[in-house]
């Protein structure tokens, strides 16, 4: 019966994330996959992209506050 089980390639070592079940010694077969680089999540928005010489008022942010939708049936009070 063949399993397949993740794990580590470190300094000549590999480190299984769990052991196999019912064997005790056998043949392997290790596939080395890409290595994960480290790279910083792809963000849509960054810090200060819209930044610009215009700042938001006070005004701007009472102009777009949600006050309800009336044709959702809730009550937003």
């Amino acid at each position: 019966m063949l399993q397949s089980i993740e794990g580590v390639y470190n300094n000549g070592e590999i480190q299984l994330s769990e052991l196999p079940s019912d064997v005790s010694e056998s043949r392997v077969i290790v596939t080395f996959l890409e290595s994960k680089k480290s790279q910083a999540p792809k963000q849509i928005m960054q810090l200060g992209m819209f930044s610009g010489k215009k700042q938001s008022t006070e005004k701007d942010f009472h102009i777009t506050e949600f006050h309800g939708d009336t044709e959702d049936g809730l009550d937003w009070s």
